[in-house]
């Protein structure tokens, strides 16, 4: 049998038992699998979706190729919570139909039945991509649908009249986020339109009328997973519209990010300062960050996918692709006339904490231990004239640095030599955070899961995410610089 044809029926039976192991428990034990990190049972996984809590359950929908571990037709993958950590797989919520595959959206729980599905129904609305009208070269390939649930998600009904929003000729036109917008009583909606972000209202959700629009002039980068919230300043009883936007090009360190700006909004139009685009992630491994809907109290909760367009689909992980960050809270803070957005670690990863891992060695410097590579280090320190560098390093010299650089004020991630990059010739290298204060003292909470770091600074003013993947599990942290410094380590799981 010529080689080729053999290659190709392998391939066909591979993806085909993976695809039968689409619902089976998860591994246990399997090669950079988190531990405490959302990632599919299986295949590929991108965009977070249709983040929505309803009685008591915490629903993650998100982007989902079940017939393979790259890119595909995309599905509506489902997982749910209680508590934010234990996640459950559920069936795939959405599949593809004769309008098109299932792109990224968002879901509400319609209390008033304000579209007369059902009281409490939970509505998704998600873009339609048309791969044969793109195909055919038509600027018109993306639409907005909606489909609902009466049965708390479980299962999902698509509604007769979708797309309920047409094209209007443009040829990048998708990701809505829907929201209600209490003093107009109505709707609102906001989506990427290739460069900008539009908004529409309604009242019922299925007819929506065009309001404003916001976008950077002269700006050539694809907008995506635009998110609008209204944030709490802190300390103060002043609230502020934070307009979030994933950028497709030209993040802080190369390739994709998650960006923001800060602005006032009036039912249909939102205005922030062009001149004053932010980053709500300073690594190279936080897109497509969209907050949960209908969330108790007043918390806004926040998840990201953690990876980047430019090495996604070639990571070395085969079984499955991807993974989602942990989740945050967002608020914001005044100084000055400026507006910062925090994110922090939300509080119910308080749940993974196990016990303190002690350090061996009289200084403190060194700490040797399995569980380090699923831990949360913590530590605090006022800058000198020495770069203070926490560096994590596994028996075959692996090491994944990071920490605070004197003499530029910016703290850095390193993955240089942190594990395999042969994938992506751009992969290994230093990623830098936004120039600090000098001499201002320093804080952070790193949260290490086997091929991940999630760098809180400064309680949350800057964060820095990076994807890695060392050969054997890190087992050894030494702290080089900043004298005597208190570092708190503490051991993570489920």
């Amino acid at each position: 049998m010529p080689t080729k044809y053999l290659f190709f029926i392998l391939s066909i039976s591979y993806l085909f038992a993976c695809k039968q192991e689409t619902t089976s428990p998860l591994p246990v034990a399997e090669k950079w699998r988190p531990t405490y990190h959302f990632t599919p049972d299986s295949m590929w996984m991108n965009d977070p979706n249709g983040l929505v809590y309803a009685d008591g359950i915490y629903h993650l929908f998100y982007q989902f190729y079940p017939d393979s571990n790259v890119w595909g037709p995309m599905h509506w993958g489902h997982a749910t919570s209680k508590d934010l950590v234990s996640w459950e797989h559920q069936p795939i919520a959405l599949y593809p139909d004769s309008l098109g595959y299932i792109f990224s959206g968002s879901a509400v729980v319609d209390t008033g039945n304000t579209a007369g599905f059902g009281k409490n129904a939970i509505v998704a609305m998600y873009t339609h991509h048309n791969d044969k009208m793109e195909k055919d070269g038509s600027n018109v390939f993306q639409y907005q649908s909606l489909a609902y649930s009466m049965d708390g998600g479980k299962t999902f009904t698509k509604y007769a009249g979708n797309p309920v929003v047409k094209n209007p000729g443009i040829r990048d036109f998708r990701d809505p986020k829907v929201s209600w917008y209490a003093p107009g009583k109505h709707w609102v909606m906001v989506l990427a339109a290739y460069d900008r972000a539009k908004f529409y209202t309604s009242v019922d959700l299925k007819n929506w009328t065009e309001g404003g629009e916001f976008g950077l002039p002269g700006d050539d980068r694809l907008w995506e997973c635009p998110d609008l919230v209204r944030l709490k300043v802190e300390g103060t009883e002043e609230y502020k519209w934070v307009l979030i936007t994933s950028i497709q090009k030209k993040a802080p360190n190369g390739g994709t990010g998650t960006s923001y700006f800060v602005g006032d909004f009036d039912g249909k139009t939102f205005k922030g300062d062009i001149k004053n685009q932010k980053w709500a992630d300073y690594g190279t491994d936080n897109y497509a960050m969209v907050t949960w809907g209908n969330t108790p109290g007043t918390r806004t909760l926040a998840l990201g996918w953690m990876s980047n367009w430019l090495y996604a689909q070639n990571v070395p992980t085969t079984r499955w692709r991807s993974t989602m960050s942990v989740p945050r809270e967002l608020s914001l803070v005044k100084e000055g006339n400026d507006y910062t957005m925090i994110s922090k670690p939300a509080a119910e990863l308080k749940a993974l904490e196990k016990s303190k891992i002690e350090s061996k060695d009289p200084q403190g410097k060194v700490v040797e231990d399995a569980n380090l590579s699923h831990s949360k280090i913590v530590a605090s320190f006022t800058p000198a004239q020495e770069d203070v560098v926490f560096s994590l390093s596994n028996t075959k010299g692996e090491h994944l640095d990071f920490g605070y650089e004197a003499k530029t004020h910016r703290w850095f991630i390193d993955r240089s030599h942190a594990g395999l990059s042969d994938f992506y010739q751009g992969f290994a290298a230093r990623h830098y955070g936004p120039e600090m204060p000098p001499s201002a003292p320093q804080n952070f909470e790193a949260y290490i899961d086997a091929t991940s770091i999630e760098l809180f600074i400064n309680g949350g003013k800057v964060v820095m995410t990076d994807i890695f993947f060392p050969m054997e599990a890190y087992t050894r942290l030494e702290r080089m610089g900043g004298g005597e410094m208190p570092v708190e380590v503490i051991g993570l799981g489920r």
